[in-house]
C-alpha cells in the first residue's frame, strides 16, 4: 500500500455538537452503529459506567465534557457557590468507573482551570470548562497520533502483532494507542497481521478491534484468549501490544483482565510486550501496582454473552474488570514522547518531571 495514503476507516467516537456529546454506543457494536446524544452529566455517568463508551482516554475527554454539561446551567452567583457544586460533580463523575486514572486527571485540570480563573464571572469559567474540554479532545487526537508514529521503531516489517482488549479510535478521541502504532504501520506501508484477542467477558477484542481493523481494511483474526499462548508457541507472535488504564510510579500496569497472562506468556517465549499509554495514564502518586484500585463488575457479564445466559442464573462470578502487570514483564512503554525503557521508575518520573 503506498504512504501517506488517506485514513481510510478512522473513526472519531465522540463529538461535540454545539451544547450535546455524540458518541458511539458502543453496546450495540459490531451489530449496529447506534449514535447516542447526551445532554446532561448523568447521562455520561451511565455512558461510562455502562460501557457504552470506554477507554481512559475517552473516559478523561467524556468527563471533562461531563462536567461542563453538569454546570453549564447553575446559576450565576458566587464563586465558590459555583466550585461547591464543582466539586461534588467532579466526585459523582469519578465514582463512574475507578481505575482509569484520566478521568480523574481531566476533572482535577478542571478544577485548576477554575481555581485559575476564580476572579472572573461564573458565566466566563463555564466557557473556559467548555474550551478545555474541547482542548482535551483535540490534544488526545494529537497524542495518539504521536504515540503511533513514535511506535513504528519497534515494529518489524511484516510483523504479526498480538493485541488485546481493544485500543483504537472507540477508545481515545482518535488512532487510538496500541493500534494507532498497528493503524500507523499500515497507513506506512508495512503488511502486518493482527492476532485480536477476543477478550472475555464483554469481547472488546471480537466486538470493538476487529469492527476498527475491518473498517482499516487491517489484516486480522480474532482468537480465543485462550489460543494466545497456541500462537506464541508456533512463533507466530512477534510482538504483543496493549494500552493501559494506570501505570504506576514504578511501571507496574492496570490494564484489561487478561493482559498479565499474556504477559507472563510473552516472556516465556521471549517476545517483546509494550505498553502504549499517553503520560495522562501515568499515575506518578502510586508507587506500585499494589495501590492501584481495581474495578469489579456486575456478575452477570460473565454469566451472560449479550442476552444469551452460559452459565446458571445463581451461579456466583468473580469479575475484576483489570488486572496489573508487574514492571519486570514489560519490555518498554510507548508514549507520545518517546519510547521509555527500564529502569522505568527513573525514566517515567524523568519524563513526566520533563512535561
Amino acid at each position: 500500500m503506498p504512504k501517506n495514503r488517506n485514513e481510510t476507516g478512522v473513526i472519531q467516537s465522540i463529538e461535540w455538537l454545539d451544547d450535546h456529546l455524540r458518541i458511539i454506543d458502543q453496546t450495540y457494536l459490531p451489530e449496529h452503529d447506534v449514535y447516542l446524544d447526551i445532554y446532561e452529566v448523568g447521562r455520561v455517568w451511565e455512558a461510562i459506567r455502562s460501557l457504552r463508551v470506554r477507554g481512559a482516554p475517552a473516559i478523561g475527554i467524556m468527563a471533562a465534557y461531563g462536567l461542563y454539561l453538569g454546570l453549564k446551567d447553575h446559576p450565576d452567583t458566587s464563586y465558590d457557590e459555583f466550585e461547591s457544586e464543582r466539586r461534588r460533580i467532579s466526585e459523582y463523575l469519578a465514582s463512574s468507573r475507578p481505575t482509569a486514572v484520566n478521568l480523574q486527571w481531566a476533572l482535577d485540570r478542571a478544577a485548576r482551570t477554575i481555581h485559575a480563573a476564580r476572579a472572573r464571572p461564573v458565566s466566563e469559567i463555564k466557557n473556559q470548562l467548555l474550551a478545555l474540554a474541547e482542548t482535551i479532545h483535540e490534544e488526545d487526537k494529537r497524542i495518539c497520533a504521536d504515540i503511533g508514529r513514535i511506535g513504528q521503531e519497534l515494529i518489524p516489517e511484516n510483523a504479526r502483532i498480538l493485541t488485546h482488549c481493544n485500543t483504537g479510535s472507540l477508545a481515545t478521541g482518535k488512532y487510538g494507542t496500541a493500534l494507532s502504532m498497528i493503524y500507523h504501520a499500515h497507513l506506512n506501508g508495512n503488511k502486518v497481521h493482527i492476532w485480536v484477542d477476543e477478550t472475555r467477558p464483554l469481547l472488546q477484542g471480537s466486538r470493538l478491534t476487529s469492527w476498527e481493523l475491518q473498517k482499516s481494511g487491517i489484516e486480522h483474526h480474532i482468537i480465543a484468549d485462550s489460543m494466545a499462548g497456541s500462537v506464541m508457541q508456533k512463533k507466530q507472535v512477534d510482538l504483543v501490544v496493549v494500552g493501559t488504564d494506570r501505570v504506576a510510579r514504578n511501571g507496574d500496569t492496570a490494564n484489561k483482565i487478561g493482559t498479565y497472562s499474556l504477559a507472563v506468556l510473552a516472556a516465556w517465549h521471549n517476545i517483546p510486550f509494550y505498553v502504549a499509554a499517553p503520560l495522562s495514564s501515568i499515575d506518578m502518586n502510586l508507587e506500585s501496582g499494589d495501590h492501584i484500585p481495581i474495578e469489579e463488575r456486575p456478575e452477570d457479564e460473565l454469566r451472560k454473552i449479550g442476552r444469551h445466559r452460559t452459565a446458571p442464573k445463581n451461579a456466583p462470578a468473580y469479575n475484576p474488570a483489570f488486572d496489573v502487570t508487574p514492571h519486570e514483564l514489560i519490555t518498554a512503554f510507548v508514549t507520545e514522547k518517546g519510547i521509555i525503557k527500564p529502569d522505568f521508575s527513573k525514566n517515567l518520573d524523568r519524563i513526566t518531571r520533563k512535561n
